[in-house]
């Protein structure tokens, strides 16, 4: 009988993944396969040597979160596609790995760690930068589709106005009329279809969920908006109680639930008025509150604004469209995650919804 691990060993010296065994007695690392010197930037013999000032260099709370996931595997169970972040000494990021490990016993009863490494620090990069670009552009949207409906519905009112002024045998300026309204009219669907369109294709994929910190997620959408605030004639305030908070997200679907949240706020407060978004950790869970000063959510419509094609749907103060699927398929997405989402609302005063979600602790 062939020696198996033999007819492997010219894979494992030359493939970029780091293949290893971890002798749990000995508790020394009994093979590394050589990709260790590409990943790792030194000799595979020196690992053991190498091994204490690497686990140093893991950011603190990924190096919390390993230790956990660790400690499963111990119980025996496959632990997959770990991400953690080695540190340069300055604090900054200088490497993204991710680990898999399982627990091995040979006949003989000795335990062993075995597993592999992969370097993602470029693929990584390019996530976060895709989530950064996704993040501005969707928020851009929504900054895009407000700024350019208000003059729109500003036109739409002039119209009306203008309408009333013309008799009915005046058929020329009458039409004319009707002409600019129906413009206008387009335009604002045009508009809105568009956003709606982008919300709804991103909300129908399947999820892909990876460990997030909320806290710098959300800071980053709410730079957009806070950029815009000279604009828009709104204020947009972000609340860290705590940080960082981490969740496991599907990131871009969980945008969109909150640029949606933003959006209604944007849509239902006046000139002026306060959209506040927080986020904090109650034990087990991270809650996230879109907070604003608008016109609040008429009580006969607050129990049937979950539901698909509800009747709470209603145009924004400046015209703003609406598909009313948007309130269900959001509630679809936090449920998804494992979480809920709630509101409060007063007419006259505002309204606050609040999502929870499991945060990693």
């Amino acid at each position: 009988m062939p020696d198996y691990p033999l007819l492997f060993r010219s894979w494992l010296d030359r493939s970029k993944t780091l293949y290893f065994a971890y002798d749990l007695a000995a508790r020394r690392v009994v093979y590394v396969s050589e990709a260790y010197a590409q990943i790792m930037g030194r000799a595979a013999a020196q690992v053991n040597e190498d091994l204490p000032a690497l686990l140093e260099r893991l950011h603190p709370d990924d190096l919390l979160m390993l230790r956990r996931q660790l400690a499963l595997v111990l119980d025996n169970e496959l632990v997959q596609d770990v991400e953690v972040r080695v540190l340069e000494p300055n604090g900054q990021t200088t490497q993204w790995l991710s680990l898999s490990a399982c627990r091995e016993q040979l006949p003989d009863g000795a335990l062993y760690l075995s597993g592999t490494i992969v370097d993602i620090s470029r693929s990584k990069a390019d996530s976060l930068n895709a989530q950064k670009f996704n993040a501005k552009k969707n928020a851009t949207l929504e900054i895009l589709s407000h700024d350019l409906a208000s003059p729109l519905v500003l036109t739409q009112q002039i119209t009306q106005h203008l309408k009333s002024q013309f008799t009915k045998t005046d058929e020329a300026n009458q039409h004319l009329i009707k002409l600019i309204e129906r413009v206008c009219t387009d335009g604002l669907n045009l508009i809105r279809d568009f956003v709606n369109q982008e919300f709804l294709e991103s909300s129908s994929i399947q999820l892909k969920l990876e460990r997030t910190d909320l806290v710098g997620w959300v800071a980053t959408i709410l730079e957009e908006y806070q950029r815009s605030e000279q604009h828009m004639t709104l204020r947009f305030d972000f609340v860290a109680l705590q940080q960082p908070v981490y969740v496991t997200l599907d990131v871009n679907k969980f945008e969109q639930v909150i640029n949606n949240l933003i959006s209604n706020a944007m849509k239902f407060t006046p000139d002026g008025g306060h959209i506040t978004v927080k986020v904090a950790q109650q034990q087990d869970r991270a809650v996230m509150q879109v907070t604003d000063t608008g016109v609040g959510i008429p009580e006969h419509l607050q129990p049937v604004l979950f539901d698909k094609f509800t009747k709470a749907r209603r145009p924004g103060l400046r015209g703003e469209k609406t598909t009313g699927l948007g309130m269900s398929v959001m509630q679809t997405i936090v449920e998804l995650h494992q979480g809920t989402i709630g509101f409060t609302s007063t007419e006259g005063q505002g309204t606050t919804f609040t999502i929870e979600i499991p945060a990693l602790t």
